[in-house]
């Protein structure tokens, strides 16, 4: 009788929550946009990540449990050349180009007073997305959910693919390490390496380690999702760079730190990643701290794999957006609706 208590006991709780849960309706404002460049690395095809995820309804989605959403369209650009040769960063004159006017659409949406969703597009996109987020909010948290680190330089890259060297760009820390970049003077790094988190590395430069270690970014590489859980994981990781939970919160999430089994459809995959329901949690924990401002969900690549790999990938993409705004697993209750409709007679 006392293990059939003990039982009871345990599960009130659940059932208590779960109540309150049903009367949960999401309320946020919503803005889109799309980032339709694929210039900061080599694979073609990412370009089309915002047209196959608005095709697969991450809209609807929103909107089907409350969301106000708003489509701000793709963001368009015209390329002002250099004039000069700049070292180990490819396309960097359409990349300019680009950033500026992402920057300015992000401003734009959180301006309106709603939270921005941005749909990429590869991860170089992350320079305007959080240049534009600091615009509109001042001092902001990031949170980086990606297998790689992305904070190489011009000088330390391997490739000179851009899609590695976002963060360094954005971060004050880096500033002296970089040339004069030409039609860059609208974006001036501003953001604190402090106040930049890392969830899912497992592909990481020697130099972009040297950065991490040098600078103390708070880092939680795959190793430390395994001995933590992830739940512990994120809360760490927003405690460190958002304690008081007064910075507006970026997050950009790279679909590649899922494991590939989840999101084959990617550029730069990674063996031993983030489970599909990992990432959801994480998102879901974002959502629940009341601080998101801005999120980016870049690198799906609707030309790399199967049919069948595309639509796991897109899937994937969709459960975890669905989680940073609101949606739980548990289910949602009925829009406006607070009665159980009951059996009508026929006359």
């Amino acid at each position: 009788m006392n293990a059939v208590r003990r039982i009871l006991q345990q599960h009130r709780p659940a059932k208590r929550v779960f109540a309150r849960l049903l009367s949960d309706q999401s309320t946020c404002r919503v803005g889109v946009v799309g980032v339709p460049f694929e210039k900061g690395q080599r694979n073609t095809g990412v370009s089309r990540g915002p047209e196959v995820l608005r095709a697969a309804g991450v809209i609807q989605d929103l909107s089907s449990f409350g969301c106000d959403v708003k489509d701000y369209g793709d963001v368009k650009y015209e390329v002002v050349p250099a004039g000069k040769q700049l070292s180990n960063m490819r396309e960097y004159d359409d990349f300019a180009a680009c950033m500026e006017k992402v920057s300015s659409s992000v401003k734009q949406v959180l301006s309106d007073g709603r939270l921005c969703l941005s749909l990429g597009g590869d991860h170089s996109m992350g320079v305007g997305t959080i240049d534009g987020h600091y615009q509109a909010k001042g001092d902001l948290a990031v949170l980086w959910i990606d297998a790689h680190a992305d904070i190489n330089t011009s000088a330390t890259s391997p490739t000179g693919n851009l899609h590695g060297m976002p963060v360094a760009l954005l971060v004050k820390e880096l500033a002296d390490y970089w040339p004069y970049l030409p039609n860059m003077d609208w974006q001036v790094p501003m953001l604190s390496i402090k106040n930049i988190a890392y969830i899912g590395l497992r592909s990481v430069d020697e130099y972009e380690r040297l950065i991490l270690e040098k600078f103390g970014v708070t880092a939680y590489a795959m190793e430390d999702v395994e001995r933590l859980g992830v739940h512990e994981v994120t809360q760490r990781a927003l405690e460190a760079i958002n304690p008081n939970g007064e910075r507006s919160l970026h997050v950009s999430f790279d679909i590649d730190s899922l494991d590939p089994l989840e999101a084959p459809s990617t550029g730069t995959t990674e063996r031993g990643g983030l489970s599909l329901r990992e990432g959801v949690h994480i998102m879901e924990t974002v959502f629940a701290s009341g601080t998101l401002g801005a999120m980016d969900l870049v690198e799906v690549n609707p030309l790399i794999g199967s049919e069948k790999d595309v639509k796991i990938t897109v899937d994937a993409a969709r459960q975890v957006v669905r989680a940073g705004f609101g949606y739980k697993r548990r289910g949602m209750p009925p829009l406006l609706k607070q009665e159980i409709p009951g059996y009508q007679k026929a006359d």
